[in-house]
């Protein structure tokens, strides 16, 4: 069932690191299930799952973070279950994790030079259709799906905009630095002809999935992430004089409060403040 569940998640394009992650933990479940009741694993209950919740937290006294690593396994799990036709029913969602109030730090962990010798490596090592992927989603904030989702008609290189469709089918134009532009244009002379309107296309001519750029990423790097590049567009925007709202419309985050974590200071310059007291 556990292997079923990992292409599963290959199939919803999760990166190597969550799928071998939320494996383990749905691993972890099923031995503690089958050590707690002496039965085979037939499908989740709640009842179950919160018993299993509170094993972490008062037998293994786990941290909130790792428990939620775990019950984020359990929710896709639980989906999967539900799609393979084993379950009907939904017993767990976010709402069943647990709190954690934030460190109030920003959540960007890496820095200029990261990103910059990252895409040297992509450039040099993968060429210029992925090179220009990783530009735009590290500069114009562009999530993963965004970012593949770029037609050739959203595209205007002389007034510098692209139109992204967002999550919700929500559409908003994104503004184009000189790299991202001069990117654009390098890949469009090398990329094939094609009746396809996609921007980025496989070698096939289709639509690029997400699980290659994925298993790119893990490749080149252990701390660069999709997800941290976004971070970094962020950070990056708030430092060059860009107002909050300017950078919540360009990352398309629906609630302010989002963007507002990024003027946090790092837990570096945490640390370096709290050794002058």
């Amino acid at each position: 069932m556990v292997d079923k569940f990992g292409d599963y998640l290959i199939q919803e394009g999760k990166s190597k690191n969550t799928i071998d992650s939320y494996s383990r933990h749905i691993q972890q479940y099923l031995k503690w299930f089958e050590d707690t009741y002496g039965m085979d694993f037939k499908q989740l209950y709640r009842e179950n799952v919160l018993e299993f919740k509170s094993y972490l937290q008062a037998v293994k006294k786990q941290k909130a973070n790792t428990v939620n690593s775990k019950l984020s396994a359990l929710i896709s799990f639980n989906e999967f279950l539900v799609d393979a036709e084993v379950q009907e029913n939904i017993v767990i969602t976010k709402k069943d994790m647990i709190r954690i109030q934030s460190q109030g730090t920003s959540p960007t962990d890496i820095s200029k030079q990261d990103v910059e010798k990252f895409r040297q490596q992509i450039l040099e090592q993968e060429g210029i259709r992925n090179y220009t992927i990783v530009t735009i989603m590290a500069y114009c904030g562009t999530r993963i799906s965004e970012t593949l989702d770029i037609r050739l008609s959203d595209i205007n290189t002389q007034s510098k905009e692209i139109i992204i469709r967002g999550k919700g089918n929500k559409q908003r134009t994104v503004y184009m630095n000189d790299k991202v532009v001069n990117a654009i244009k390098e890949y469009l002379k090398d990329r094939k002809d094609t009746d396809k309107d996609y921007l980025f296309i496989s070698n096939k001519g289709n639509k690029l999935d997400r699980t290659v750029i994925n298993k790119m990423f893990n490749k080149y790097s252990d701390i660069i992430t999709p997800h941290q590049l976004r971070h970094f567009f962020c950070t990056n925007a708030l430092e060059n004089d860009f107002s909050i709202h300017e950078v919540a419309y360009l990352a398309g985050h629906s609630n302010i409060h989002t963007t507002l974590l990024y003027t946090n200071p790092s837990e570096t310059e945490m640390k370096n403040k709290m050794n002058r007291l």
